[in-house]
């Protein structure tokens, strides 16, 4: 039910997960499984990929800490996003890039939790895409010494609150990987372009 009527298609987000992010993560191998095999449904399901990738000060583009994990590859042609804000389309190409594949619906996976996560999924629902959140492929590092919950409760209370998220002419909704609905209810997938 996304605000873009004219864009039929879903694309899964890769956010994050690079090894300077997710070295420390809660749960990493566990969900870097989860992305890998989400990866692996999207490419089969026609499903476009884009990879999102967070450059900084303390994250040096073409750094081993800048790369994708290993147990993860883009493939040719799939899009890949610099930013430098939490929010995936603040400052970027997102936007575009996803109105020329006809997308109005992301599934969103990756780190972390509480920082890119919550700030892509927050901006891509108030610029009118539907959003799920992949309940089981997104991680976040321990960060009590600064006042924070534990990693798990930070991730259940993520995936709690997003699924009551409303706003008018789109969805908000959560989903184990298992169960993810790539294409959506309104969906197709994309032309295969092999």
């Amino acid at each position: 039910m996304t605000t873009f009527p004219d864009r039929p298609h879903t694309a899964l987000l890769v956010v994050d997960v690079q090894n300077g992010v997710v070295a420390q993560a809660h749960d990493r191998d566990a969900v870097v499984g989860a992305v890998a095999t989400l990866v692996d449904r999207a490419r089969r399901e026609r499903v476009p990929v884009v990879w999102v990738q967070q450059t900084d000060d303390e994250i040096v583009r073409g750094s081993d800490g800048w790369d994708i994990v290993p147990e993860l590859a883009p493939a040719d042609g799939e899009p890949r996003i610099e930013k430098q804000h939490g929010d995936s389309f603040e400052a970027t190409e997102l936007a575009g890039i996803l109105a020329g594949l006809g997308v109005g619906r992301v599934v969103v996976a990756g780190a972390q939790t509480d920082a890119c996560i919550r700030a892509t999924l927050h901006g891509a629902f108030v610029r009118g895409y539907d959003t799920v959140l992949v309940t089981d492929a997104h991680t976040t590092e321990d960060l009590t010494a600064y006042g924070a919950p534990p990693p798990a409760q930070v991730i259940a209370h993520t995936n709690l609150y997003w699924g009551f998220q409303s706003g008018p002419g789109r969805t908000a909704t959560t989903a184990v990987a298992a169960e993810v609905d790539l294409v959506g209810a309104a969906g197709q997938p994309i032309a295969n372009t092999a």
